[in-house]
């Protein structure tokens, strides 16, 4: 079946259209001695006759009509084809694998979904997880982009910010914390802290935040692997949290989680869409590395307030 190709479909099509063994060669631009060799050639290789020749021309046996038939599905799928790797090649069409750290799960489906509304034609997947799982999903090519906090170290990367991403620290509106200001870490080292499993960015930038400030784990049985069971932790009143600003914010409207005025808050780092640079991506990873570059900021919360303003600091969804 190897020795089966285009051509013997193209030998086909060409003598039912034109009728005659001499006007499919002038037709394809070949020799009828080539012509009948390609015929020959491919009944053959199915070891069936396809045409009869009589005094009105080339008629198709019916084999040869389900090759006829075969031969259109074949050129329909073939121009199918050519017009998929176009879309693609013009960044329009294609699959995309995009894999993001939990946090970015705040923003990062409405920003996905505009961008899919621009190329409706994606095949689109979605990863999410805490950091080393998405920058191992960039390292064995299972997505061609991230949404990370921390570009990665250990690979050759290229990497664009997107946007601001401050943190802050946050207790029930009960707390006796609430409404002190420029509260100290040495304070806060009196308090029950909740934080996220090591591997997570946001545990990077807790330990970098509180250095080597003695602090009270907190003494419950609660695994505490996601910002969601964080924040219901510090609402159940069971400790206070370094988390994301871009978490809260329906919380924070609610008056269901207060951000504490703490010196050195919020930290403020950044967002980056991050590929491999040892790795060409696709045209669409590059129209979604510009999307995100160029618009992606829109999505993120916004900040309004800080630690020394006139109230404690809030978080808001973006406008539309």
């Amino acid at each position: 079946m190897s020795q089966l190709s285009l051509r013997h479909f193209e030998t086909l099509q060409a003598i039912v259209r034109q009728g005659t063994l001499v006007g499919a060669a002038s037709y394809l631009n070949v020799t009828p001695a080539a012509l009948t060799a390609r015929l020959k050639a491919l009944e053959d290789l199915v070891g069936l006759k396809l045409f009869d020749r009589t005094s009105g021309g080339m008629k198709l046996t019916m084999a040869g009509e389900m090759a006829l038939d075969s031969a259109h599905r074949i050129e329909r799928e073939a121009k199918d084809f050519l017009a998929r790797m176009a879309t693609i090649r013009r960044g329009q069409g294609g699959r995309l694998a995009v894999a993001a750290v939990s946090t970015a799960k705040y923003f990062a489906p409405r920003l996905i979904a505009a961008f899919t509304r621009e190329h409706p034609n994606i095949d689109l997947r979605f990863l999410i997880g805490n950091r080393d799982d998405t920058i191992a999903a960039l390292q064995s090519l299972s997505a061609e982009v991230a949404l990370t906090g921390r570009p990665p170290a250990d690979m050759p990367a290229e990497k664009a910010a997107l946007g601001a991403h401050p943190y802050v620290i946050v207790a029930p509106p009960f707390h006796p914390l609430v409404g002190e200001r420029a509260i100290s870490k040495d304070r806060l080292g009196q308090e029950t802290f909740l934080f996220r499993e090591q591997g997570s960015g946001t545990r990077s930038i807790f330990d970098y935040f509180i250095g080597d400030i003695t602090l009270h784990r907190a003494q419950v049985g609660i695994e505490l692997g996601s910002n969601e069971t964080i924040k219901q932790a510090v609402m159940a009143g069971l400790g206070v949290a370094l988390i994301s600003a871009h978490t809260i914010a329906a919380e924070v409207q609610d008056g269901r989680l207060r951000c504490l005025d703490v010196e050195g808050l919020p930290i403020i780092r950044q967002w980056f869409v991050v590929n491999r640079a040892d790795r060409e991506i696709s045209p669409i990873a590059q129209a979604f590395r510009a999307f995100v570059t160029e618009r992606g900021a829109h999505f993120l919360p916004r900040l309004i307030g800080g630690h020394r303003d006139e109230r404690p600091l809030t978080v808001l969804p973006p406008e539309e």
